[in-house]
């Protein structure tokens, strides 16, 4: 289950709404829920991430293994959550994932690729690692992580059938539309979207932000996709979840026994050349 939803500040009011979200997943059956970057106590305001005077207190910093996220475990029990938040560190804060189940934390992924907007506020992370779940061998990106095709299909190369994309991915700044549909951004997300999980032949859940937001406009565009681009379920622009009953381990096999992407690269001829690519 792909989650659209809008997360401020009040972190009491955030961990409740996520409580909400996963027992309603309960009812329907869903054994993954995955929420926006940012879910525990929201993004950055637009006037903060420009770099004039912040509106507000920036998100609150957790720690992985702080009560927060203890009690995401307790709500998740045997469904699996992936979720967005601030996390502490030494000088500037990480924005980082988590995937949790009651049994305990699964995985952790620390946003690799900052954005230019937000790199007054956030370090960026090391690297791209798949875990074991219950539902299979999956991996996470924050955001923007999901623009460079390396990322997603490092964590295929180390076997997720499954990518988890959580994202507070905003519609345009510059030049924003009137209709949320024709927006770059928004249209560049959902692109990506389906491209990601075409090239690497992976399930994709992705979740955003939805709502205004200070300055910022999120679109939702929260979505389930196949390993062929097929999108199976999406929640549009609105808040809600995008649900969808998928064999993922079933899928991906019967994708790349037909033809296989990862094994039908030829890696030494994608090999970078610095040198050359300083130079175009």
């Amino acid at each position: 289950m792909a989650v659209s939803a809008r997360f401020g500040r009040d972190l009491e009011q955030c961990l409740r709404q996520v409580e909400r979200i996963i027992a309603q997943a309960r009812e329907r059956g869903a054994s993954l829920v995955v929420l926006p970057e940012a879910t525990l106590g929201g993004y950055l305001y637009e006037p903060h991430v420009l770099g004039a005077p912040a509106p507000c207190a920036p998100p609150p910093a957790l720690d992985l293994g702080g009560p927060e996220i203890a009690r995401i475990v307790r709500a998740a029990a045997e469904v699996v959550v992936c979720v967005g938040y601030t996390e502490r560190a030494a000088g500037k804060p990480y924005s980082s994932a988590v995937c949790v189940n009651g049994d305990g934390i699964l995985g952790h992924h620390r946003k690799v690729h900052v954005p230019s907007a937000e790199r007054d506020a956030y370090r960026p992370g090391s690297g791209f690692d798949a875990f074991d779940t219950p539902i299979g061998r999956i991996g996470m990106l924050v955001c923007y992580d999901k623009t460079f095709p390396e990322a997603a299909r490092q964590l295929a190369l180390g076997g997720a059938g499954l990518i988890a994309s959580l994202s507070a991915w905003a519609a345009c700044r510059v030049d924003p539309a009137t209709w949320m549909r024709r927006d770059t951004q928004v249209r560049h997300f959902n692109l990506l979207d389906q491209t990601r999980a075409l090239e690497n032949q992976v399930v994709w859940v992705s979740s955003n932000q939805v709502g205004r937001f200070g300055r910022l406009r999120f679109p939702g565009q929260s979505k389930i996709v196949d390993p062929r681009g097929r999108v199976l379920a999406t929640t549009g622009t609105r808040a809600g979840s995008a649900f969808a009953r998928v064999d993922a381990p079933g899928v991906v096999a019967a994708a790349r026994n037909r033809l296989s992407y990862l094994d039908d690269r030829q890696p030494l001829a994608y090999a970078e050349r610095p040198a050359e690519i300083a130079s175009v």
